[in-house]
């Protein structure tokens, strides 16, 4: 899988993308009811995850953690567990979440699905026009379920797209208000720009 890696700036210690989601899209018509169509093209991963997600391919879940890890893992060596970001929708079978626990296995280290928890429904993001209020929006949706033993952790946030980076911020400051966290980072398959 051919990457573009870039570094994503945050709250966090330090983060990575992949690559973007999408590489061009230009308009070409509605539908016969009215919606706008596109002609998409995406990255490489753009594409496995956009089969993912909303094609329920998990066939994909694998070359996504695999790549994460070729490409994401040295500079995340500290790093001794791995936190999927909170889903923002109600599926069956969570896609970052599968990212997520693949990726752990690759790194041999452990995934705490449960570590950083939604406790709370959230409006849509576009609904809401300030950023600081996207963050505590997110922040107060956020709990923390104390399973972690004694000691400093240095955790890998795991998500599968980064947009505005609010709720990836939101997720930082609540595992810096727990004791046990000591480095945060970020890793994410895909970046909207």
């Amino acid at each position: 899988m051919e990457v573009n890696v870039q570094r994503i700036n945050g709250n966090w210690d330090l983060g990575y993308s992949l690559d973007k989601h999408v590489l061009s899209s230009t308009y070409i018509g509605d539908n016969q009811w009215g919606h706008p169509e596109f002609d998409t093209t995406r990255s490489e991963v753009g594409e496995a995850l956009y089969q993912l997600k909303y094609r329920s391919n998990f066939n994909q879940v694998a070359s996504i953690a695999s790549q994460l890890s070729t490409s994401l893992s040295q500079y995340f060596s500290s790093a001794c567990l791995v936190i999927p970001m909170p889903p923002s929708k109600q599926r069956a079978r969570q896609p970052v979440v599968e990212i997520a626990r693949a990726l752990a296995r690759n790194m041999g280290i452990p995934c705490y699905e449960n570590l950083l928890l939604k406790n709370q429904d959230t409006p849509q993001m576009k609904d809401i026009e300030n950023r600081e209020e996207k963050v505590e929006t997110f922040v107060q949706a956020f709990a923390i379920n104390d399973s972690l033993g004694e000691g400093q952790y240095d955790v890998l946030i795991v998500d599968d797209l980064y947009d505005s980076g609010s709720s990836l911020e939101a997720a930082t400051r609540v595992l810096r208000e727990y004791g046990k966290i000591r480095n945060v980072y970020v890793a994410t398959a895909t970046r909207k720009h």
